[in-house]
């Protein structure tokens, strides 16, 4: 087991009277191309059904973003399956926007964090 090195890296949870409902996982961005270098990246991010349309996601993500941004990243990226439409709904709503980066499916989003 790694011990994790927050706020460069970490995960972050939503609970419910003591119940896990959603976590974000943050790293720095593990991506091998140039633009990858010193930004952080969410590579897990996940909310119950159950807790849908509560704010647990905005709240998650809002603390995400700050965690990155604590940790020094003025940029963030993530990963979506383009098909995910309530997922790529979601992240376009809080300020991510696709960087013309895709593979197997996957479109990577990016997000200024300053």
């Amino acid at each position: 087991m790694r011990q994790t090195s927050w706020p460069g890296r970490g995960v972050l949870v939503a609970d419910d009277a003591g119940a896990i409902v959603g976590f974000v996982d943050l790293r720095p961005a593990e991506d091998d191309d140039p633009d990858a270098v010193g930004v952080g990246e969410i590579t897990g991010f996940y909310v119950l059904p159950a807790a849908w349309r509560q704010g647990v996601g905005r709240h998650l993500m809002a603390a995400a973003v700050r965690g990155l941004h604590a940790a020094g990243y003025m940029s963030a990226m993530l990963w979506v399956l383009e098909a995910n439409t309530r997922a790529v709904r979601f992240y376009s709503q809080l300020g991510w926007e696709p960087d013309g980066s895709s593979r197997d499916r996957l479109v990577r989003y990016r997000r200024n964090l300053g």
